[in-house]
C-alpha cells in the first residue's frame, strides 16, 4: 500500500475496529472472516472499474449519511454482514484520497482472510506459501511478465495463476494471490507476494528476515541463524532463505529497513569503495 496521511490512517483504523467487532461477534468467526475477505475484494473490484463511484464514496464534502446510503444501494444484499459493516464504516470516514479508501478495503480483506487462516492454524503455511510463490515468480521472467501484462484483462492474470496454483496451496493463499495479481498497479508480482507474506508474519507477531545466501543452508544452519536473530531483535523471527550465487560467499540478511551484509560480494564492494 502507498503511504497514507493521518486522515486516511484514522479512517482505516475505524473501519478495522468495526470489522473486528463484527467478526468477534459472529457465531462462526472463521467462516465470517473468510466471507468478509472475499466480499471486500469483490467491492474493490467494482470500485476499481468505476472512478466516479470511487470519488463519490470518498467525497469528504458529502454528508457521511449520503455516502453510506450510496454504498447501501450498491451493495446491500450482495455482501455479508461483516463486509457491509466495514464498508459502511469506511465510507463514513474522511479519506485523503479515493485511492486510500480502496487500498484500505483491500487491506481489510487481506487481514480478514489471514484471520481465517489463523483460526484454522494455517497462518504459518500461508506465510510460507506466499513467500515461496514470490521467489518462484521472481526466478521466472516469462511468468512474471505474463502476470504483469497490463495489455490483458486483470482476469487473465488471475486465471493463469489459478491454474498454476490449483491443488498446490491453501485456498486462502490462492485467494490472496489471485486478488493481488489482478491489482498490481505497476508493482512486481514477487514484491507484492513478499508484502503479503510479511503481513501474515506480522499477524503472527513475528519479524521477517529475508536471507540471501551464496549456498543452500541446512536446517541446522537456519535454526541457528533464527535463534541469533531472535536474540538480537527480542522477538520471534521468520527466516526466508533464497540462494544467490552472485554473493560469492556468506549471507545478506534484511529485516525491515535494516540490512546486514556479510557476503563476499558485499565485502568486495566495500573494499572497492574504500579504494576510490
Amino acid at each position: 500500500m502507498s503511504t497514507m496521511y493521518a486522515a486516511s490512517r484514522e479512517a482505516l483504523a475505524e473501519a478495522r475496529t468495526v470489522l473486528t467487532a463484527e467478526l468477534d461477534a459472529a457465531s462462526d468467526a472463521t467462516s465470517a472472516a473468510a466471507g468478509a475477505g472475499s466480499d471486500l475484494f469483490g467491492v474493490v473490484s467494482v470500485l476499481d472499474g468505476q472512478r466516479p463511484l470511487r470519488a463519490a464514496l470518498a467525497d469528504a464534502s458529502a454528508a457521511p449519511d449520503a455516502r453510506r446510503a450510496l454504498a447501501g444501494r450498491l451493495f446491500d444484499g450482495k455482501i455479508g454482514a461483516a463486509a457491509t459493516a466495514a464498508l459502511q464504516a469506511a465510507v463514513a470516514q474522511n479519506w485523503s484520497s479515493a485511492r486510500d479508501l480502496t487500498d484500505s478495503l483491500v487491506l481489510l480483506g487481506r487481514e480478514a482472510l489471514l484471520r481465517a487462516a489463523q483460526d484454522q492454524d494455517q497462518l504459518g503455511t500461508v506465510e510460507d506459501e506466499l513467500f515461496r510463490l514470490g521467489r518462484i515468480i521472481a526466478g521466472d521472467p516469462a511468468l512474471e511478465q505474463a502476470l504483469s501484462d497490463r495489455s490483458k484483462p486483470a482476469e487473465a492474470s488471475g486465471s493463469l495463476l489459478s491454474t498454476l496454483l490449483y491443488g498446490k496451496v491453501t485456498a486462502i493463499t490462492e485467494a490472496l494471490a489471485i486478488q493481488a495479481v489482478g491489482r498490481l498497479k505497476g508493482a512486481a508480482p514477487a514484491s507484492v507476494f513478499g508484502e503479503l507474506s510479511a503481513l501474515a508474519a506480522t499477524r503472527r507477531d513475528k519479524e521477517v528476515a529475508h536471507v540471501r545466501s551464496s549456498t543452500e543452508l541446512s536446517d541446522d544452519q537456519i535454526s541457528r541463524l533464527t535463534s541469533r536473530l531472535e536474540g538480537f531483535y527480542g522477538k520471534s523471527v521468520t527466516v526466508h532463505v533464497e540462494v544467490d550465487r552472485e554473493l560469492l560467499s556468506g549471507l545478506v540478511v534484511r529485516v525491515g529497513d535494516e540490512v546486514i551484509d556479510g557476503s563476499g560480494a558485499g565485502r568486495l564492494a566495500s573494499l572497492r569503495k574504500s579504494l576510490r
